[in-house]
């Protein structure tokens, strides 16, 4: 596998550190990612990934929900400890329940969070596991 690959793919297969199992990944390859529950229903997909920058710890990641055209969708601030990751779909697993996130307010595309105020109001939408 060439470098190239290796950085669109986030496989490393080769050399003294090899990315196996996953360990890294950058931003851009993960923004678009899919999101499915463990029934394999469509959770959205990620559309950023919030940072803080005190700590330099992924917050957050920003999910899009449901919509059309760009009509109708809703986002959510999904806290990083409740997804994991489906490295061979390149996709993340939410397990929640769609119903969830059809009922949950989540915030439009207009209206982007300025704090984290949407992450601790998710506490009370998103069970941990």
């Amino acid at each position: 596998m060439d470098i190239i690959e290796d950085n669109l793919t986030g496989n490393n297969t080769e050399g003294l550190t090899p990315n196996l199992p996953l360990k890294c990944l950058t931003a851009s390859s993960i923004a678009g990612n899919k999101v499915f529950n463990k029934k394999d229903e469509n959770m959205g997909q990620v559309k950023d990934i919030m940072l803080n920058v005190r700590t330099g710890m992924i917050e957050y990641f920003i999910i899009e929900f449901g919509g059309f055209l760009g009509i109708g969708e809703k986002f959510f601030a999904i806290p990083f400890p409740l997804l994991t990751i489906d490295p061979e779909r390149q996709a993340f697993i939410f397990d929640q329940p769609r119903e969830m996130m059809e009922k949950a307010p989540g915030f439009d595309k207009d209206h982007w969070p300025e704090t984290n105020i949407h992450y601790y109001d998710a506490d009370q939408h998103w069970s941990f596991m």
